[in-house]
């Protein structure tokens, strides 16, 4: 079975998870600091805040922006759900955005429109959570004139997009955003098996978010808000849940990060070859405008003719490829229609959703196992004419 992406783990990988087998921490550790600071370093941002998985992320996150219960935070319907379920968790309101039909990203045009309507209505929101997806990312430019000029704040959802750039800049770097979402998982472009991160340059938002992910307790003498009595002594500060990553975790992640630039240039090359091979078809491919680098987290193609997408994917399925699909409108699922939403709501996240699907790309993906891939697609096709 050749799986639309999985984890790339090395002996090296191995030995520095075992070091940690055989050291004196496993939980709270000398790793997690190191793994940030190696993150901090690759990225060029100030803050990292390293937690057990992306939604985690999301979630402190949205917290440490402080917003009142009743504002509004907006994202992408065209996304995983943790996306969106960190706004309603963080105990606000949710409304969604259209995608792009080309970049199948956040539509900006889309964007600014209800911008303006909204802002009629007085209902602007007060944070935009932006999705990179499959490791392409946003126009970072263009969204940060637009949080200037409605005052709203900026969380990229980076989970597929650690090495990707823009702009010359590393995604992660917080040049145009307050905070951004990294994912571990092992799917993604580096693993520590589960886990995320957040990045910020504000170190306010740092500092919330580390109470937050220790079950909002302290033991930094000076952050204390009371006097300390002793060296047991520690505050909660705030309310908070145990979203630490652990030490095995930071040390398997220490070791990918060595490779990622590697990974990065291997993912580019496969999606090369899939564009050169499949161009011919009637499918269409993310565009990405020379001013970006994916990470090509996932390949994604698009079916032109979506009567034959059933057929097409159960086929692939059926020869032992495990494509999927990336993903399921958010605004359709069940939880999310009793809220009130309904198809037709965002039209082009829908059309994406019924000819869209990821095949095989990670980086040890063999040459003969591509082109597999590929003379089924090609096959499929002739007789689908």
């Amino acid at each position: 079975m050749l799986r639309y992406s999985r984890q790339t783990i090395s002996k090296k990988d191995i030995e520095g998870v075992t070091s940690v087998l055989r050291s004196d921490f496993l939980t709270q550790g000398p790793k997690v600091p190191e793994f940030e600071k190696k993150i901090i370093k690759y990225t060029s941002a100030r803050y990292c805040a390293a937690v057990n998985s992306a939604s985690s992320a999301l979630y402190i996150a949205c917290k440490a922006l402080k917003l009142k219960n009743n504002d509004i935070i907006w994202t992408v319907t065209n996304s995983f759900v943790a996306s969106a379920n960190c706004i309603l968790l963080s105990g606000h309101k949710i409304d969604f955005v259209d995608i792009d039909n080309e970049t199948w990203n956040i539509s900006l045009d889309k964007l600014e429109k209800k911008l303006v309507k909204t802002k009629r209505n007085k209902k602007l929101p007060k944070a935009v959570i932006i999705v990179h997806l499959a490791g392409l990312p946003v126009d970072p430019k263009k969204i940060k004139l637009l949080s200037k000029k409605y005052k709203f704040k900026i969380i990229e959802d980076a989970s597929h997009s650690i090495g990707s750039e823009y702009y010359g800049e590393k995604v992660g770097s917080c040049k145009w955003s307050d905070m951004c979402v990294f994912s571990f998982h092992p799917v993604k472009i580096i693993t520590t098996g589960e886990g995320g991160c957040v990045m910020t340059n504000n170190k306010i938002y740092y500092e919330r978010m580390k109470l937050i992910r220790n079950n909002g307790i302290t033991n930094e003498t000076k952050n204390f808000k009371n006097k300390k009595i002793g060296p047991w002594y520690y505050e909660q500060q705030d309310i908070g849940f145990n979203f630490r990553m652990n030490d095995m975790q930071a040390a398997l992640g220490i070791s990918q990060l060595k490779r990622i630039n590697l990974f990065v240039r291997l993912r580019n090359k496969i999606a090369d070859i899939y564009k050169k091979e499949l161009k011919e078809l009637p499918l269409n491919f993310q565009r990405i405008d020379k001013y970006y680098l994916s990470s090509y987290h996932l390949f994604i193609i698009k079916i032109k003719n979506k009567i034959i997408y059933k057929s097409f994917f159960e086929y692939l399925r059926k020869n032992k490829i495990f494509t999927n699909l990336h993903y399921l409108p958010i605004h359709l699922h069940p939880f999310y229609q009793n809220l009130g939403y309904k198809k037709n709501d965002f039209p082009n996240s829908e059309n994406y959703s019924s000819r869209a699907l990821s095949i095989p790309i990670y980086p040890n993906l063999k040459y003969k196992d591509q082109f597999k891939v590929i003379n089924l697609i090609k096959n499929f096709f002739k007789k689908n004419n």
